[in-house]
């Protein structure tokens, strides 16, 4: 089953799902484009949408190459965990900003596993 490549494309979907409510926000908040700051709200959900695109450039090759070395449903089960971080840091994010600790570490965690256990694959591999 293509478990890996649902995540990426779930983790992609979310990004984009995030674009489209930081667009929403600057039109509610009728802050006029290139400007990035001068409303509250709009700033929240800017900083999700560029926190999570920060996010995806380690979470994505971390899935693929240890997917590629390890179980892909584990995998992809530590990339869901990922998925609902994500979720979890918007929410907490938007409402108080100071509450997003259990998002963002259900986020950071899932990458920091993901990229360990690739690099520990792929170097067992050379070394194999």
């Amino acid at each position: 089953m293509p478990y890996l490549e649902l995540i990426a494309m779930l983790a992609i979907s979310q990004y984009l799902f995030f674009g489209a409510m930081t667009g929403k926000a600057r039109r509610k908040s009728g802050l006029a484009a290139p400007a990035i700051s001068g409303s509250v709200e709009f700033e929240k959900m800017y900083r999700v949408q560029m926190n999570t695109l920060e996010m995806l450039v380690a979470f994505l090759p971390a899935l693929f190459v240890a997917g590629q070395h390890q179980n892909p449903e584990w995998v992809a089960a530590i990339g869901c965990v990922y998925l609902l971080g994500r979720f979890i840091y918007w929410r907490a994010y938007i409402s108080n900003p100071s509450s997003r600790t259990l998002g963002f570490m259900l986020t950071l965690i899932p990458i920091v596993v993901l990229a360990a256990l690739a690099i520990f694959s792929v170097v067992n591999a050379l070394f194999n």
